[in-house]
Formats: structure tokens, sequence, C-alpha cells
């Protein structure tokens, strides 16, 4: 073999274990293969804005979400948890706190709505955003702000009683500070326990967002002193670089305990 030969052998060899190359496919959240997209920046468009772009072209479960109809990729976020947790039954009513757009709220109604559903037009999922959220056929949307001291007698007034499931996969804005981030978003996690305590029947669940580090020790306690179990998962539609993991508190003791 000729010393061209071999550093054409070398050069290759270098390519393949770097990963795909730009235009060759990669496989999407359902094993089907995509092509990798580059996008061009445009003028008056941030760095950032053209990265965050060009993620969501090759970002598999983007493409597996606008696939299925589901309307964000967070879906298979919540069907990860649900096939490992199991906290979704048949029937169960579950209010979606910060439902917007409103993937998990598609879920939970598919996930709910087996033999043991209502039949008689009560709707058992209820979204709930401080935004306008577009319907969804057997999902009640209502436009409330979850800390209002009200909401949680509003929202057991429409499902007619105490709830199953109480869903958060609320996250303030980001500010790039860490330490700010972790703390805003513990307090939102926080305030969706409190209100999950007011509205959950005894043997209920309680499925939220927080960041890596896990939830704060005070609220940890909180949660466990409330629940039978409590868990932190970090599901595979979690983007890799993603702080984000999951608390997963089963089986609501019931207020007082």
């Amino acid at each position: 073999m000729s010393d061209r030969q071999k550093s054409n052998d070398r050069t290759r060899g270098r390519v393949d274990q770097s990963g795909p190359a730009r235009g060759e496919a990669s496989q999407d959240a359902r094993g089907e293969r995509l092509l990798k997209k580059k996008v061009k920046s445009a003028r008056g468009r941030k760095i950032s804005s053209t990265l965050w772009l060009e993620r969501q072209l090759n970002d598999p479960y983007v493409a597996a979400a606008k696939k299925a109809g589901y309307r964000s990729r967070a879906a298979f976020k919540l069907i990860e948890l649900d096939d490992r947790f199991g906290f979704l039954s048949s029937g169960a009513r579950v209010v979606d706190l910060g439902a917007a757009p409103g993937g998990w709220s598609q879920i939970a109604l598919k996930r709910t709505s087996g033999k043991n559903a209502s039949m008689d037009g009560t709707p058992h999922i209820l979204a709930v955003d401080i935004q306008v959220m577009e319907p969804i056929t057997g999902v009640l949307a209502l436009q409330l702000d979850f800390l209002d001291p009200q909401t949680p007698d509003e929202v057991q007034r429409h499902l007619g009683g105490k709830v199953d499931v109480v869903l958060s996969d609320m996250a303030a804005p980001a500010t790039g500070h860490k330490p700010t981030d972790h703390v805003r978003i513990i307090a939102l996690c926080e305030a969706a326990l409190n209100f999950a305590i007011h509205v959950l029947r005894p043997g209920g669940h309680f499925v939220a967002k927080v960041l890596q580090g896990g939830t704060e020790r005070d609220l940890l306690l909180k949660m466990k002193n409330s629940f039978h179990s409590v868990r932190h998962a970090k599901p595979k539609a979690s983007r890799a670089e993603s702080a984000e993991v999951y608390v997963v508190a089963l089986g609501f003791k019931g207020q007082g305990a």
C-alpha cells in the first residue's frame, strides 16, 4: 500500500470516529433516519437563535412529535415517566399545570381514556395555564394563575372533587446563572406541590420538573412526609445538555399527614 493510500485511510478513520458528517443520516426517536440539517445565519438573527433553530431541525424528538401530532417534544418525557412509574391510570382525573402548548395534556388524555374513563361527558383532564391554550378535544383548558388562592377550589369544582394526578412541566425563564435558575425552578416546584396537596385525593400522585442537584432538602422532606414514594428521574427525551430532571411523588398520604 502506498503512503498516499495509507494517508487516505487514516483520514477516513478520523471522519468515521467523529460521528455523522454534514448531510449524513441520523436516527429519530422512532428509529427512522433523518438528514442532518445545517442552518445558515440570517441578517439580524442572533447566533444563539441560529443554533436553537438548527437544534430543533435536527432533534429526533421534535420530528417524532410532529409526526405523531403532539404539540411538543415534551410529550415523550411524560410517556417515558409514565412507562416507568405508571401514575396515569384509566379514568384518572388529572391537572396539568403550566400546560401550554398542551403536549402533556395530550398524553394524559390518551393514557387515561380507557374503559374506566367517565362516559357522562365530564372532563377528567384539566389544563391550567396563565396563557391562552389552543383547545384539545377532551381536555378542559382554563386560563388561570395556579398561584391564585381560589384556583384549587376552581379546579375541584370543574373536575367534581379531588383529583388523582397533578403534573407540572413548568420552568421559569432561564437567566443563564445556574444558582438563580435552580432557586426559581425549585420555587415553582414548591408552589406546585402546595397546590397538589390541596387538590389530590389520598393515594394520588405528583410529577414536577426540577434541575439536576435534585429537590432542595426541605422541599424533599415535605414530599417524603406527604407521599409514600419520592423518586427522581431523567427521561431519555430530555436533552443531554439539559439540567432538568423530574421528581415523581407517588401515593399521597392525605392532608395532615
